[in-house]
């Protein structure tokens, strides 16, 4: 092996270390994991006082800390959990069987064990996606990206080395294996004669895996990657917590929220716009790499407007004129947001965009599921 170079920092990987099927450890080709090649951004802490919860949400300008049971958690990187749960929500209420511990609009909804047991229900499927299938979808993407990492952001847990390889291995498989424990507890409390949760839960870790993982490795790729993502983030939580509530038993309930993944992809190209200089380098084929920065701009405003504009119809056609006109009403503001940060440059205005415009679009997916959980679909 090459020696390194004095002002670069590695860290010695055991080649002999059992590999942990599917998930191996280190080859022999990469025993030295480069920890400082002059990387172009450092971790420089914040001085507002957030440093520390950064640390446990998985931010950047995080504080350090030895702390193995925190490195853990930032592995996991909280702050992603929040559209998964959001997710399971939308999916209870288009259920049209959740119930309140006391419904104040509803005189015939106020049965209090009853709304305890669903309390408690929404509380373990949002444990589910959120710290269980989400952790260990963002431990294992971590640990496929590590050697890149350690060119890119060698402060982050695994190429610093912060916490083992063994470490790392042991928590994709405890959350993993914890979360299709969980989804088929929530089966038998739904009283499911097939498991509905438990397939669900075991297709997305699967989609998790190819995610990152080679050789399918589909986040190098911008169309099935971050569909992949619009579906993890959109879909499958809704059918989660639709399936713990009540039944995926209409076509309807599988078109509308892959309708919204198709709006999830656009809204995941806004993320490739900052890294297009890198993927490009990298070979990776996100969408503002493959077409332009001009043309992603516009598949990306396209996919989100054309989808709810399509969802807004649907709602329409089944008589439900006001929760149409709610959906039109919450997607004129990501027009307006598109027209004047997206479009005229989707590069410096890609924060901003995101935190103007996806309010409007998440209470849009939660409008979309309460209009389906009250509709009749037998009248």
């Amino acid at each position: 092996l090459a020696v390194p170079p004095a002002d670069e920092k590695y860290i010695p990987v055991d080649s002999t270390r059992a590999s942990y099927y599917p998930f191996g450890a280190s080859t022999s080709s990469d025993r030295l994991i480069s920890l400082s090649a002059r990387p172009p951004k450092s971790n420089e802490e914040v001085t507002d006082g957030s440093a520390n919860v950064r640390q446990l949400l998985g931010l950047k300008g995080a504080s350090e800390t030895t702390d193995i049971w925190k490195i853990r958690l930032q592995l996991t990187k909280p702050v992603t959990w929040i559209p998964l749960v959001w997710g399971v929500m939308c999916g209870a209420a288009a259920s049209g069987n959740y119930h309140w511990i006391w419904n104040p609009f509803d005189p015939n909804d106020r049965d209090v064990m009853l709304g305890l047991e669903d309390t408690a229900k929404g509380f373990v499927a949002m444990i589910l996606a959120g710290p269980f299938l989400t952790g260990y979808t963002q431990t294992i993407n971590d640990w496929y990206d590590r050697e890149i990492d350690a060119i890119n952001e060698p402060y982050r847990p695994i190429p610093s080395g912060a916490i083992s390889e063994g470490q790392v291995i042991a928590q994709i498989w405890f959350l993993l294996l914890g979360g299709l424990g969980i989804a088929y507890g929530l089966d038998a409390w739904a009283g499911h004669d097939v498991p509905t949760v438990l397939l669900l839960s075991i297709f997305g870790s699967f989609i998790s895996y190819i995610y990152s993982a080679p050789p399918l490795k589909l986040k190098q790729n911008g169309w099935a990657g971050n569909y992949a993502l619009g579906c993890s983030y959109i879909s499958l939580p809704w059918w989660c917590g639709q399936a713990v509530f009540g039944e995926l038993d209409r076509p309807v309930y599988f078109i509308l929220p892959i309708l919204y993944s198709i709006a999830g992809l656009g809204i995941a190209i806004v993320n490739d716009f900052k890294s297009v200089e890198g993927d490009r380098q990298l070979g990776l084929q996100s969408l503002p790499v493959a077409f332009g920065i001009d043309t992603a701009k516009w598949i990306c405003a396209g996919s989100v407007t054309v989808t709810q504009l399509g969802v807004a119809a649907y709602l329409q056609s089944i008589n439900e004129t006001t929760y149409a006109a709610i959906l039109m009403g919450l997607l004129l503001p990501q027009i307006y947001y598109q027209a004047t940060l997206l479009i005229p440059d989707p590069v410096a205005n890609d924060v901003k965009y995101q935190a103007s415009s996806q309010p409007f679009f998440v209470f849009g997916i939660l409008a979309t599921a309460l209009c389906l959980g009250h509709h009749d679909f037998m009248a």
